[in-house]
């Protein structure tokens, strides 16, 4: 693989780029912590060839936001639980503005939601 591919691979929001260490230094949080949103299941880190984990961009935003609910006092199991059902629901919402515009272009009549 040639360097510019290399970093290429850098801009891949899914790309397992950051170490735990590096990770939680970004966050500003310990390696505790994404251990137990990693325990949660909120985000699963890629194992480098060694068993270390690596941690995308994508899993960085979900962490980040983690945090954000158990610094004002949630506990970390309730956190992770939002924290995946406002991704859930981001999802539904940009799968139904698809059907939405899919069903405008086809003329299909569409129900208020």
């Amino acid at each position: 693989m040639t360097a510019d591919a290399s970093f290429d691979r850098l801009e891949d929001d899914d790309y397992p780029a950051y170490t735990m260490g590096r990770a939680a230094e970004l966050l500003g949080t310990t390696q505790g912590f994404l251990r137990a949103i990693g325990e949660a299941r909120l985000i699963t880190p890629l194992r480098s060839p060694g068993g270390h984990r690596r941690y995308s961009r994508y899993q960085l935003r979900i962490a980040a936001r983690a945090r954000e609910l158990v610094d004002h006092g949630t506990p970390i199991e309730a956190a992770c639980r939002i924290v995946i059902l406002e991704d859930q629901l981001e999802e539904a919402q940009r799968i139904n503005a698809e059907y939405r515009r899919a069903a405008a272009t086809t003329g299909t009549p569409t129900t208020a939601a």
